[in-house]
C-alpha cells in the first residue's frame, strides 16, 4: 500500500473492482458537455493538479477554467463538500457545504436516505447493475441497529440542517451528476467507508458508465480527464527475479510484507499479531532499515512514537540527496545522485500521455553521490544478488530497453519512433498523436455480462460478502458509521482538544521538497515557521492574530506554527501542511517541541480499520495557543557536520 491511497486502494476493488484512486476520468470535454450538477467531495484539484507522477502539462486547467465560465453562467452547478473554503471553490466558484469534519458518513448516509424515502434513486440501475442494496438499505431505515439514518439524525453530527442535507440529495439526482472524491477523507479512521459510500451514492444515481456522470476519485491528480493520447505507455523494472530473498533464523515465520502505515508499530512491537485485508499477519523482528527516496520523519504519523520505536531498530540506512530528518535519525547515510546527474527517460503528460522526454543528466555526479541503480547494484553484489537486481544489464540499456519497449508497441498502433540512438542523439522528445474522448465505466454500463467489473460478482458491491466474512467489528458487509477515537465538534476528545488538524497537501511545495531552502521558506513562512490556519472565531477566542507565533499541541506533541487567521476555515478546523520539516528542539528526545511546525508531531499513529490498516492522519484532534517562552532557532535545516580526522567506517566497503 501506501500513505496516499491506503484505505481507498484496498476497499474498492472489492465494491467497484479496480483500485479507482489512480486511473484515468472521464474526458473532461464531455464531463462539461453533459454535467448538470459536479460534486466535489473532500478535494481541491486545483491545488494539487500543479504536481503529477510524471511529468505534468498542466493543459487540465484550461478545463477547469472553462468549468468556472460554466459555474459563473450557471450552466452547471458546482458543490464543494468541505469545512474549507478550499483553492478550488475559490477558483471555480459554486456553493459549499461545510460538513463537520469526519462526519461525512453520516451526511452521506442520510443521502441515501433521502432519495430512498422520496423515490429519487434509479431502481434499474440497482437491479441490473449492483447487489446487496437490499442488505444495505435495512441500516438506512434502522431496522438492524434502531437508528434510521434521516437527514435530523444526520444533521445532529455533521452540522448541516436537515432541510440542506435533503436539498442536496434532490440536487443530484435532479440531473447528470459527476461525483468528485479526494483522497484526504480515506486518510482518516474507517476511511474505507466513505470511499465506499461514494460508489453506494453514485450506483443509487443510477449514471455510473455515463458522460458527465458517476463517479471518480482521481479527479485531482495526474491531469485527469485530460484526453489521453494515441500513443504506447513505457514500462518499468520487474519486480519479479525469480530469486528468493535471504532470511535468516530470525525472519522464520513472520510476514514478508506489512501494511506500510504500519511499519512504526512493527518496529515497537515485533511478533504482535495483527488482521489486515482477510489474514492474520505477525509483524517480523526488524533490525535494519533502509530508506530510498522517502522519507518517514515527514511522512508517517505520531513522530515521538516513532523516536521511541526507532530505539528497536539496530541499523538504520538512508539514501539521500537532501539532509533529511531521517538522514538525521539514520546511522549510514548514502548520497545519492538529483535527476541533474543522472540519465533517464520519462514520459511527457501523466494521463494525457503526450510523448515521451530523455532525460539527460546536465553535470556529472556531485562529490561521492551515486545513482541508486548503482548504490543498489553494489549493495547486492555483497548478497551474490547482483545479476538478479541488474537483469545483467547496464543503466542506459536498461533505458533503451524501455524505450524499445514503447517503440514495439507503437508499431501496433501506428505511432512510429525513431531506434533509442537516433532518438537520444536527437531532440530527445516524441510527441504523440491525439486520443479519443473516453466514459469511465462505459464499457461495464454498456454490457454488463461480457464487460463485468473485477469484483466477485462482477457487479457494484453495496453489500460485500468477502468483507463480511472476514468477519471485522470496524469494517463490515456494508458501508456505516463508526465513531472516531476523536472528533471534534461535540465527538471523543473534542472537550480537551477542541480543533480538528488537517494535514493536508501544501499549496507552495511538493510533499517536503524544497523546504529545506531558505529563499523559498521566506515566500510562505510566518514568524519563521510553518503556517497554521486557524479560524475567525477560533483565534478571536484564543486572543491570537496572524502573525503569531502559537503552539499547536495534543497529548502526542507540540510544535510551533505561525498563525494566519482566516474566513476561509470552519470554526473547529485548522491545518498545518504536510511537509514541513521536523526541527525538535532538543533532537533525539521524545516529547521535546518541534521548532519549526511538523503536523506529524500531532497525528494519530492507527490503522484506518483491520481491512486496509492504513493511515489515519486526518484523525486527529489538537488546541492552539499564543507562545510567550524564549522563541527557540529552528533546528531542523543545515547539513550534517564534517568530520575528516577519522578512518572510514566501513573502509572494506570503500574499497569495494
Amino acid at each position: 500500500g501506501d500513505y496516499s491511497t491506503g484505505a481507498a486502494q484496498v476497499i474498492l476493488p472489492y465494491v467497484a473492482g479496480a483500485m479507482e484512486v489512480y486511473e484515468q476520468q472521464t474526458s473532461w470535454p464531455l464531463v462539461l458537455e453533459h454535467s448538470d450538477t459536479i460534486v466535489i467531495w473532500g478535494s481541491d484539484p486545483i491545488k494539487n493538479l500543479q504536481v503529477g507522477w510524471l511529468v505534468p502539462d498542466h493543459s487540465v486547467y484550461g478545463y477547469w477554467q472553462q468549468l468556472a465560465e460554466k459555474v459563473k453562467n450557471k450552466e452547471i452547478k458546482v458543490i464543494h463538500v468541505d469545512p474549507v473554503r478550499n483553492e478550488t471553490m475559490k477558483f471555480v466558484g459554486g456553493e459549499q457545504v461545510a460538513v463537520n469534519p469526519q462526519t461525512d458518513i453520516p451526511l452521506m448516509l442520510a443521502i441515501a436516505h433521502t432519495l430512498y424515502s422520496e423515490n429519487l434513486y434509479n431502481k434499474e440501475f440497482i437491479a441490473d447493475y449492483t447487489t446487496g442494496f437490499d442488505k444495505f438499505m435495512p441500516y438506512v431505515l434502522g431496522k438492524t441497529d434502531g437508528v434510521e439514518k434521516t437527514p435530523e439524525w444526520a444533521a445532529k453530527i455533521t452540522g448541516i440542517p436537515a432541510d440542506d442535507i435533503r436539498a442536496l440529495a434532490r440536487q443530484m439526482a435532479s440531473g447528470r451528476t459527476q461525483l468528485i472524491g479526494g483522497w484526504c477523507l480515506q486518510r482518516m479512521q474507517h476511511g474505507e467507508q466513505w470511499a465506499w459510500m461514494l460508489v453506494v451514492i453514485a450506483a443509487m444515481l443510477g449514471q455510473i458508465g455515463l458522460p458527465g456522470g458517476g463517479f471518480g476519485f482521481g479527479w485531482h491528480y495526474n491531469d485527469a480527464g485530460t484526453i489521453t493520447s494515441a500513443g504506447p505507455l513505457m514500462s518499468g523494472f520487474s519486480g519479479v527475479t525469480g530469486v528468493e530473498p535471504i532470511f535468516n533464523g530470525s525472519y522464520k515465520g513472520y510476514a514478508k510484507a506489512i501494511p506500510v502505515a504500519r511499519f512504526v508499530d512493527c518496529i515497537a512491537n515485533p511478533g504482535k499479531k495483527i488482521q489486515w485485508n482477510g489474514h492474520d499477519i505477525t509483524y517480523p523482528y526488524m533490525k535494519m532499515a533502509i530508506f530510498s527516496g522517502n522519507n518517514p520523519f515527514h511522512h508517517h504519523q505520531d513522530r515521538n512514537k516513532m523516536i521511541k520505536a526507532w530505539t528497536n531498530l539496530e541499523t538504520v540506512v538512508s539514501v539521500e540527496h537532501q539532509w533529511t530528518a531521517t538522514c538525521r535519525f539514520a546511522d549510514i547515510v548514502l548520497p545519492a545522485t538529483t535527476t541533474y546527474e543522472r540519465d533517464d527517460i520519462e514520459q511527457f503528460g501523466n494521463h494525457s500521455n503526450k510523448g515521451i522526454v530523455a532525460l539527460r543528466k546536465i553535470v556529472e555526479p556531485m562529490f561521492e553521490s551515486k545513482d541508486d541503480f548503482d548504490i543498489f547494484r553494489d549493495l547486492c553484489r555483497r548478497f551474490n544478488r547482483e545479476e538478479a537486481f541488474t537483469g545483467g544489464k547496464e543503466k542506459m540499456e536498461w533505458v533503451e530497453e524501455i524505450y524499445n519497449g514503447a517503440r514495439l508497441q507503437g508499431r501496433g498502433l501506428g505511432v512510429r519512433m525513431p531506434n533509442f540512438a537516433k532518438f537520444w542523439a536527437g531532440d530527445g522528445f516524441i510527441e504523440f498523436p491525439a486520443g479519443k474522448e473516453w466514459v469511465r465505466h462505459e464499457s461495464f454500463r454498456n454490457e454488463p455480462d461480457l464487460e463485468p467489473l473485477g469484483t466477485a460478482s462482477g457487479l457494484i458491491e453495496i453489500y460485500c460478502k468477502t468483507i463480511a466474512d472476514m468477519g471485522y467489528d470496524d469494517c463490515q458487509g456494508h458501508p456505516m458509521w463508526f465513531e472516531k477515537a476523536e472528533r471534534s465538534h461535540g465527538g471523543p476528545l473534542s472537550d480537551k482538544f477542541p480543533l480538528h488538524l488537517q494535514s493536508c497537501h501544501p499549496n507552495h511545495r511538493l510533499h517536503s521538497q524544497l523546504c529545506s531552502s531558505t529563499d523559498f521558506r521566506a515566500t510562505y513562512t510566518v514568524a519563521d515557521r510553518e503556517p497554521v490556519y486557524i479560524s475567525t472565531k477560533d483565534a478571536a477566542a484564543r486572543g491570537i492574530k496572524s502573525g503569531d507565533l502559537v503552539r499547536v499541541f495534543n497529548d502526542r506533541g507540540q510544535v510551533l506554527a505561525g498563525a494566519v487567521v482566516t474566513d476561509d476555515y470552519s470554526a473547529g478546523v485548522c491545518r498545518i501542511h504536510e511537509g514541513a520539516w521536523y526541527s525538535p528542539l532538543d533532537g533525539g528526545k521524545a516529547g521535546t517541541i518541534c521548532t519549526y511546525g511538523d503536523p506529524n508531531v500531532l497525528t494519530l499513529d492507527i490503522g484506518t480499520s483491520k481491512l486496509a490498516q492504513a493511515t489515519s492522519a486526518h484523525t486527529a484532534l489538537v488546541d492552539i495557543e499564543k507562545y510567550t517562552g524564549p522563541v527557540p532557532a529552528v533546528t531542523g535545516f543545515g547539513g550534517p557536520i564534517y568530520v575528516t580526522d577519522i578512518d572510514p567506517l566501513f573502509p572494506a566497503m570503500d574499497k569495494a
